[in-house]
């Protein structure tokens, strides 16, 4: 089910960050911290009242000299606003409505979306009472609140929770791998995806996408279904203005929401950026298999070593994804295309791989006899059993004395085992440990 989204937008300094901070650090639905994950705080998540939501805090709209408030918008964040679901406006109740409010609040009616009007800063019986001028902005109902004392935060995501669309599962066949190709502009990601189509020639159906300027294509490999979740819609570097390619990595975290597997398409001409890391980091945490893919490989000079040492290279790049396969291809020519329907059909099985607890007790034993955990304070970590919860990606719960001594590099061992044993090739996988009650680290 994909997350609807949520975009802050709003003059500079009126209280967005800190409204998106406090939104995230409500966030209920924790994912652990993994070294080499660290991305955009741009983006987040929070839950409230059993829903995830993405949020998105745009930077502040100001009008360019020479140019008009129109023009800024697009230039900043016109991506963000329209791919919410939800836009909310933030106002500032210290300095009253202001003819840059005015202007933003002409350009969001034209955008057709649902918004929700937030005076930010309400500390006091006084500003509350002044958050009512902005009901001249024509926007409803101003909705006053304090981001940094939690004041009134509450009823803001109530009024939120009432305007997402429903959440409702997706159609689609059960048994259908869904493959988003995602990248910078201008790494071959469109060529890719009709070179793909272009060798099977066996497209079903085109539907529209649930991501908005996204074409999701179907086609049979091999007797088996795959939905194609194009980001095509990101625009190329040459026609964006500055700051609006942050912004464009949206419809690429979008796809991968709705994806089983994600493909991340690199220009092996042009040097690694860390927005690929970035990338990559968003696919770990949202806990989807992934395939590096190294596009215009025929373009490259050649020695006997060549994709060794640019293989080296990647792995260094992407240290915290050990286990993703890398394929180098060009799909100007077709080299090695068709591996990344392969790839990505083995990855998929691998989500869904479950292992009997009988073995996986057996394994997970083994490796503490031979390898003990080190003490903390005296105490030593001791497993009482372990059992796969979930697939897709495969969970597993294991029980403990105590979860605060499992150190994060024991976690990592644990890890490593249960692929040496078990394989989960391109995927993540999570290990929750639970105390005898319901702690869990």
């Amino acid at each position: 089910m994909a997350k609807p989204l949520v975009a802050l937008v709003g003059r500079p300094n009126v209280g967005k960050s800190t409204l998106f901070n406090r939104l995230v650090g409500q966030r209920i639905a924790i994912v652990e911290d993994v070294p080499g994950t660290t991305r955009d705080r741009l983006y987040g998540e929070y839950e409230w009242r059993g829903r995830t939501v993405a949020v998105v805090d745009t930077g502040g709209i100001v009008p360019q000299a020479g140019e008009d408030i129109a023009a800024s918008v697009f230039d900043q964040a016109q991506i963000a606003i329209d791919e919410a679901d939800v836009i909310v406006f933030v106002v500032d109740s210290r300095t009253g409505p202001t003819p840059v409010d005015d202007e933003i609040a002409l350009l969001l009616r034209r955008a057709g979306k649902a918004i929700v009007l937030v005076v930010s800063k309400v500390d006091n019986v006084r500003q509350e009472e002044r958050a009512l001028e902005f009901h001249a902005l024509g926007l409803g109902q101003p909705v006053p609140l304090s981001a940094e004392r939690g004041l009134g935060v509450g009823d803001f995501l109530d009024d939120i929770n009432r305007l997402l669309p429903p959440g409702v599962e997706e159609e689609g066949n059960p048994e259908e791998t869904r493959i988003a190709l995602v990248g910078r502009p201008n790494v071959g990601k469109s060529s890719l995806v009709n070179r793909l189509l272009g060798e099977e020639r066996t497209v079903v159906s085109e539907a529209p996408g649930t991501t908005r300027d996204a074409v999701d294509t179907r086609l049979d490999y091999q007797e088996h279904p795959i939905l194609l979740v194009d980001t095509a819609g990101i625009r190329r570097r040459g026609k964006i203005g500055q700051g609006i390619e942050k912004y464009s990595v949206l419809r690429a975290f979008r796809a991968i929401d709705r994806a089983d597997v994600a493909v991340l398409v690199i220009d092996a001409t042009e040097p690694l950026a860390a927005q690929d890391a970035h990338v990559a980091g968003f696919v770990l945490e949202e806990a989807k298999g992934l395939v590096l893919a190294v596009n215009k490989w025929d373009l490259i000079e050649k020695e006997s070593n060549t994709m060794a040492e640019y293989e080296k290279m990647l792995r260094a790049h992407f240290k915290f994804l050990p286990y993703v396969p890398i394929i180098f291809i060009s799909a100007k020519t077709g080299q090695r295309v068709q591996q990344i329907l392969d790839v990505a059909l083995s990855i998929h099985r691998e989500r869904r791989r479950r292992i009997p607890t009988g073995l996986l007790n057996e394994t997970v034993r083994r490796a503490f006899a031979e390898f003990p955990p080190p003490s903390r304070g005296g105490r030593l970590l001791k497993l009482l059993y372990i059992t796969q919860v979930s697939v897709d990606p495969p969970t597993f719960v294991a029980k403990v004395n105590d979860p605060e001594l499992v150190h994060f590099s024991y976690r990592r061992f644990l890890e490593n085992r249960l692929r040496e044993k078990f394989g989960f090739f391109g995927t993540p996988i999570r290990i929750v440990f639970r105390g005898r009650g319901r702690e869990a680290a």
